[in-house]
């Protein structure tokens, strides 16, 4: 007697398939068909643990704008001169990317086509507010070189974060660790922008 094949996805594992489709194929173009032949597992089992793919999308979102939003509520984040706590920040949010690749991927790749893509623009856009104020207040301090525009400066810093995951590939190697990827991240910004 053969046992019928039990659905063993969770909605963990079933996130994790759905965003490296979402990735490969970009979420527009990605069929809850994708999406059962990716996983191996019928769109009814997929229909058992979220209500469509936009969900899938929102928890993914939310996974990358959690670990981004979790870093202003730690310590080194909320006290001591913002020069410093801006420091801590960049290097952390270099490191969430790293550590959530795949999910900050998708949400640097949203387009704001769906209501969850404007919502994660929106975080975003609120995530990127709060650390342009802490260089704000590094310029106020004294502690930013007085030529630098503090709006062009926010620009840059997350240009270079962001670009993090277009070449960062653990699995290659040949970049060092995600640590020695966030310091050079840190080293490289603030040479430039420290008094």
């Amino acid at each position: 007697m053969t046992m019928a094949k039990r659905d063993t996805y969770t909605p963990e594992t079933l996130l994790t398939v759905a965003v490296r489709v979402f990735n490969e194929r970009g979420y527009d173009g990605t069929s809850m068909e994708h999406l059962s032949k990716a996983a191996g597992i019928s769109k009814s089992s997929i229909y058992h643990h979220v209500r469509g793919k936009e969900e899938l999308l929102r928890r993914a979102i939310s996974r990358a704008l959690d670990g981004l939003f979790g870093i202003l509520d730690e310590p080194a984040a909320r006290t001591g001169r913002a020069i410093e706590r801006l420091e801590y920040v960049t290097r952390r949010t270099a490191e969430v990317l790293m550590a959530e690749l795949p999910y900050v991927t998708l949400l640097l790749r949203v387009h704001g086509n769906t209501d969850t893509e404007r919502w994660a623009m929106a975080r975003r856009r609120e995530f990127d507010h709060r650390v342009a104020e802490l260089l704000k207040q590094a310029a106020a301090d004294g502690d930013l070189r007085p030529d630098v525009d503090v709006r062009l400066a926010t620009r840059l810093l997350f240009g270079m974060i962001n670009s993090i995951v277009e070449w960062y590939r653990p699995e290659r190697g040949g970049h060092g660790t995600s640590e020695e990827v966030a310091e050079a991240v840190v080293r490289t910004a603030f040479a430039g922008l420290r008094t």
